[in-house]
């Protein structure tokens, strides 16, 4: 990734200036400990970013469901973005992306048998999950919560998109940047996500380099690998291979995510006939909306089908359609994560032997 391809808006370095004064005195707080961090008795793994937008949070998550799954009892707790209810909230059969919020739901649909809760204040919701005794966590994933300083976590993944890295960006309004690039010293784990599958080693060592990661953090670089579209809203329909995709099919893109440039690139490998319908990140889809995705669609010539995020896929399940035909054409693009380099062994034994570490140590005192 080149510098030059950051838009920076430099008139605005002033307002980044006084918003940087804001950060570092925060975060000079909790390191004089005059505001303070709890630590809990159970592995603790936050996955989080110092941008805003889209890095990829949410299946690194997921990644790391399937990574501990099997040997532990696994707690994810969110704030819940956008969400249309208050406090702690543990996800059950009911929860809808309205209540606890789009990722979460997304979360808990995938991961059923996986406690999932949401909550404002991480120390509380932490405090709540350790409360049943017969269900208790043996790790905590903390879904976006770098910056959530009240709670100390064993383990901090750190994600940079690989198209805006945080060594070329800068503070919010000039940049995307929540905390000065420095922030990053809190990160054990760095993971360049996003990436090119057919990165080549030298920028693996630019980037390396430029991130100037200290000697106890670990740095790796992940891509996107899509799996099969599934129908949303059809039980009729199966699951069906992008490749399946005919040169000459239509699809309708319905986003609602920060960044949907790489997924129009994977579809334009398959199909030129593309339409995009862009809407902003964790966008609740109105009933103007939907009418707007149906005129859209029939405006479409020939096969065709709407494909969608499984983020934006759990805003639009409970959507009214005035045309209910158009549910069978409607599909979610799974989004999974590799580890690339050859690194997948190291990245996994690394978490998978804190969580274990820590189990038996807490299990032992």
């Amino acid at each position: 990734m080149d510098e030059k391809f950051v838009k920076i808006n430099k008139w605005l370095y002033p307002l980044s200036f006084l918003y940087g004064i804001g950060v570092g005195l925060r975060n000079k707080l909790f390191d004089w400990r005059i505001l303070r961090s709890k630590s809990f008795d159970v592995p603790v793994i936050c996955i989080g970013n110092i941008a805003v937008g889209g890095t990829g949070k949410t299946p690194h998550t997921e990644y790391l469901i399937k990574l501990l799954q099997h040997d532990f009892r696994i707690a994810v707790l969110s704030r819940g973005y956008k969400r249309k209810s208050k406090g702690y909230i543990l996800a059950n059969e009911q929860s809808t992306a309205q209540t606890i919020g789009d990722e979460p739901f997304q979360i808990k649909n995938k991961f059923p048998e996986v406690t999932l809760a949401v909550a404002e204040s991480r120390v509380e919701g932490i405090e709540q999950l350790l409360k049943t005794k017969e269900d208790r966590p043996d790790v905590i994933l903390l879904d976006d919560a770098f910056q959530h300083r009240y709670v100390h976590a064993g383990v901090y993944i750190l994600l940079t998109d690989y198209h805006r890295l945080f060594c070329y960006d800068t503070l919010l309004p000039a940049g995307r940047l929540r905390e000065p690039a420095k922030a990053k010293d809190r990160a054990q784990v760095v993971v360049v996500t996003k990436c090119p599958p057919d990165l080549k080693p030298i920028e693996y060592n630019i980037i390396a380099k430029k991130l100037q990661l200290y000697p106890y953090q670990k740095l790796f670089f992940s891509t996107f690998v899509y799996g099969k579209l599934t129908p949303i809203l059809s039980k009729e329909k199966e699951k069906r291979l992008l490749s399946s995709i005919k040169k000459e099919e239509s699809v309708l893109l319905v986003t609602g995510i920060a960044a949907p440039e790489s997924i129009i690139k994977e579809i334009g490998k398959y199909t030129g006939q593309i339409e995009t319908l862009t809407f902003g990140d964790h966008h609740n889809f109105t009933s103007k909306d939907i009418k707007t995705i149906e005129e859209r669609f029939a405006a479409l010539k020939g096969e065709k089908l709407i494909i969608t995020t499984e983020k934006d896929a759990s805003r639009l399940v409970n959507a009214t359609f005035s045309n209910q035909n158009i549910k069978q054409y409607i599909y979610a693009l799974p989004i999974e994560v590799q580890i690339l380099q050859g690194q997948q062994h190291l990245f996994n034994k690394y978490i998978y032997g804190y969580a274990r570490k820590n189990k038996r140590d807490r299990t032992i005192s």
